[in-house]
Order: C-alpha cells, then sequence, then structure tokens
C-alpha cells in the first residue's frame, strides 16, 4: 500500500479496508497493517479481492473521497462516489476538450512525445549495452530520427499533423526493433508490425501485450473518474476506448516492449511457446499464455522511481498515476500533462 498524490494504492490482494474513526483501517487478514486519516485523501484504489467495509464506503462518499475497486489484475470493478463528486464536471472537461481540436493537440503531443522519447530510449538502452551484438550504424540513425521527431513533435498544434509524425516516428521504431532481438533469432525474427492477426512469435507477444496494457489504461481512468472511451489523439468510435489507447501511447515502448525483449534475450519465452493456425495466424499455446501472464505480474511488482513525481511505485501503477495526473490537468491543478518519460 502506498499514499500517492493524495490517494492510497491498496495493492496487496488481501488486503481489507475498514473504517475506525476518522480514518481507514487497513488489515491483513487479522492484523492492521496500517491507517490513514481520511481526510488527508482524495481517492483511494483498491485492488484486494475482499474489498472495504459499507461504512467505509458510505463514508467516503459523504466525504467525497473517490473510492475505486479492481481486481488483483488491474480489472476496472466499480467506483464509489458520492452526491458532491460524481466526476461529472471532471467528465465535461474531458468531452469539452475532446470537441476542441486544439486543445486535444496539447494533450495528445505529450503523450506522443513519451512515446517517441521512450522508444528512442530503448532504442540507445540496447545500443549502450551491447554494441557490438547489433548494427551500431542504423541504431544511431533510428535515434537521430526520432530525436528530430520530438522537436517537431512538441511545437505541433495539428492533430493530423502529429499523426503523421506519429506515424512515421513508428515506422522507423519498428525499423530497428529486429536488432534489439539479441538471442533465440531463429524463432523470433521480426520484419514489421502485423496485427490481425499477427503473422510471427513477436507480434503476437506485442499484439497481447497491448492488450493487456490497453486494459489497465482503461481501468485507471475509468477509475479516476475518466471516461476511457472519449480520447484527444484518437477520436470517438463505438465500442473504442479512445482515450485507453492515447494513455497507452507513451507506456508501450517501457512496459510492453522493453518486457517483451528481455523474455526473448533470457529465453523466457522459446519457439515452442507458440503455434501457427491454418489460416496463417500465430498464437500463444497454453503453457505460452501461462507464462507470459505469469512474468507480466511478476514484471508488474517490480519497483521503479517515477520520472516525474520522483516517488517509488511499482510499474503496475504507472498507468494509474498517469491517469491521476491526466486528472489533475484536465482539473487545472497543473499546468501542463506530464508523460512518463523513462530514463
Amino acid at each position: 500500500m502506498r499514499k500517492l498524490l493524495n490517494t492510497l494504492f491498496i495493492t496487496n490482494e488481501n488486503a481489507y479496508l475498514s473504517l475506525e474513526g476518522e480514518t481507514v483501517c487497513v488489515k491483513i487478514g487479522s492484523q492492521k497493517a496500517a491507517q490513514f486519516p481520511l481526510h488527508t485523501l482524495e481517492a483511494i484504489l483498491c485492488f484486494s479481492h475482499n474489498g472495504a467495509t459499507p461504512a467505509l464506503m458510505g463514508a467516503c462518499a459523504k466525504r467525497g473521497v473517490m473510492l475505486s475497486f479492481f481486481n488483483p489484475y488491474g480489472r476496472f470493478l466499480c467506483r464509489v462516489a458520492g452526491e458532491n463528486r460524481g466526476n461529472v464536471l471532471l467528465r465535461k472537461k474531458q468531452y469539452r476538450i475532446s470537441e476542441d481540436r486544439e486543445a486535444s493537440c496539447q494533450i495528445a503531443k505529450n503523450m506522443i512525445l513519451g512515446k517517441v522519447y521512450n522508444g528512442r530510449w530503448s532504442i540507445d538502452r540496447t545500443l549502450r549495452d551491447h554494441r557490438l551484438r547489433v548494427d551500431a550504424e542504423r541504431c544511431e540513425k533510428a535515434i537521430q530520427y526520432l530525436t528530430n521527431a520530438m522537436d517537431k513533435i512538441r511545437t505541433e498544434t495539428n492533430l493530423d499533423s502529429l499523426r503523421g509524425l506519429e506515424g512515421e516516428s513508428a515506422s522507423v521504431y519498428f525499423g530497428v526493433f529486429d536488432a534489439l532481438i539479441l538471442n533465440q533469432r531463429d524463432g523470433f525474427s521480426f520484419h514489421g508490425r502485423n496485427k490481425r492477426p499477427p503473422l510471427d512469435n513477436v507480434n503476437a507477444m506485442l499484439s497481447f501485450g497491448y492488450t493487456l496494457l490497453a486494459n489497465e489504461c482503461a481501468g485507471a481512468l475509468e477509475g479516476v473518474g475518466l471516461d476511457s472511451y472519449v480520447g484527444f489523439l484518437h477520436r470517438d468510435r463505438p465500442g473504442r476506448k479512445s482515450l485507453a489507447l492515447d494513455l497507452m501511447e507513451e507506456l508501450r515502448a517501457v512496459m510492453v516492449d522493453r518486457f517483451i525483449l528481455t523474455l526473448i534475450n533470457n529465453r523466457q519465452m522459446q519457439k515452442e511457446h507458440f503455434h501457427k493456425t491454418e489460416s496463417g495466424a500465430v498464437v500463444f499455446t497454453e503453457d505460452g499464455k501461462k507464462k507470459f501472464l505469469t512474468a507480466w505480474q511478476e514484471r508488474k511488482r517490480e519497483q521503479i522511481t517515477h520520472p516525474y513525481l520522483k516517488e517509488k511505485i511499482s510499474w503496475g501503477s504507472v498507468p494509474y498515476v498517469q491517469a491521476l495526473l491526466l486528472a489533475r490537468y484536465l482539473r487545472e491543478d497543473m499546468d501542463g500533462y506530464p508523460p512518463f518519460l523513462w530514463k
């Protein structure tokens, strides 16, 4: 459990929350693990099986403390909010900005800046650590291109032009992604991004990883009171969680791509964990999917220092912190939305 941005994160799946006087009492089994004054909190994000007492839910609703429940894997379940804090104003602000293409671009360009920055970092990290094992010239050219693209993104004010810069940068990034695969190249070669369906083992992992990340971003946004279906870069489309797709852009390279490269290069995933269907699509075997999901959950528990807040959090908390920062920007508590720029 951790308090961050006046938000209490309950990450122990066996935790149970109750009201004790004017405080939130956190118990693990029969033992009291922690206690927090309710008046110091804006929100509680609970990722436990056991949930909270009705008394605490009522107290949170009465005092305007948003209480959101997720399952331990990050899927949003429900939210408790009282009459005085139903997030109506926050969502109305989100909808107004979504209808304003220039204002949307101000947020979207920071998210795309984070995406390009983190993609560049990933290439640079492999180049620094394994220079003799990669095509250094190709990687350096890609790094320079992405650096120049970042300069253009910072000053872009048109959404369509921003999408063009994002698409070109993604093409350059994936153009050298194969060079970042250092081991098992016979089973994990990469010749470009393909999605519907994925046609090789690497694309199968990328598609699955992005699906997991998109679901966690959607849950994070709903948990802080935002509408995950109304985006700024990705426009409205029935059934598409556009804002979740926006938020995950800056997290793709560091949360999914580097994770997959680690699984391949450390031989945790092997070609035997995939098979090709009659249609040509590559899918996980049952054992392969289990290994991937187990490693994903382990990765989410790893501790990092958030580059903007300078606070220790887990990798799994990153989408939720970014959703909180976005909500704060929309409420005008911050001058701009700070993307996740990994270092």
